[in-house]
């Protein structure tokens, strides 16, 4: 039976993963702009900064339509990630501040918790073990287990789907524009903490709030699950 709470509060809060919880999106970039070096393609902030919170499948098509048919997407993509996976094995993951005291704040207050992330299983598997947080989230739905990534609102609302809970009754926690949007046309609130980028004015309209940090957002979900507005922003900006 799906559970519903009052609109001020929530049920469940789902975590994007890369640049979100974990440190991991300048390496991520750092992993694509030396592949493209390596292939001879001139990577550009412009064309890397659209495949942000997407998936693998969509962000191959990014690059195709921006650089051709003819570049060796599949060999590039194995050089990308074998980058990654070297720097997993030195230990180049971190969390982002102040997410285990969020977590353990969501765990005393009992509200549910996932991850919805645009990456594959396998890795968001590995990255969640190095960092000793796979059994923090009951729930979690990757990039590769739904038809469509973000944008579009599959991985968020499969979420709810096996969380037991209507999408009203979730918070998306999030750092992607792309991330967002998903949340939103799943019908679920949202609450931006950028990383590498700084939300579009239009993104940033539909969340409750942009903050800085992870602290930030729990400050605003105490704030929401008070029934108070202290701490939420207009969408525009930092909340404080």
């Amino acid at each position: 039976m799906m559970e519903s709470h009052k609109p001020t509060q929530a049920a469940a809060i789902i975590f994007d993963m890369d640049g979100l919880m974990l440190d991991t999106e300048a390496l991520a970039r750092e992993a694509w702009f030396e592949t493209m070096r390596k292939f001879g393609v001139a990577l550009t902030d412009d064309v890397y900064l659209r495949v942000l919170g997407t998936t693998g499948a969509h962000t191959r098509q990014i690059f195709v339509e921006a650089y051709g048919v003819d570049i060796p997407i599949d060999e590039m993509y194995a050089h990308k990630q074998a980058y990654i996976d070297r720097a997993l094995t030195l230990g180049r993951i971190r969390t982002k501040p102040g997410l285990i005291d969020l977590l353990d704040w969501l765990d005393e207050h009992g509200l549910k918790k996932a991850v919805g992330s645009s990456t594959a299983r396998y890795l968001v598997t590995m990255k969640l073990s190095v960092v000793g947080l796979l059994d923090r989230f009951s729930v979690i739905v990757c990039g590769d287990e739904v038809e469509r990534g973000k944008p579009a609102p599959d991985i968020f609302l499969r979420c709810a789907t096996l969380l037991y809970t209507l999408p009203e009754a979730c918070i998306v926690l999030e750092d992607s524009d792309n991330g967002v949007r998903a949340a939103t046309t799943a019908g679920m609130r949202c609450i931006m903490v950028p990383d590498l980028k700084r939300p579009d004015e239009d993104v940033a309209r539909l969340t409750l709030g942009v903050v800085q940090t992870l602290t930030d957002a729990k400050s605003m979900l105490s704030a929401l699950m008070a029934g108070g507005s202290h701490g939420v922003s207009d969408g525009s900006g930092p909340a404080h």
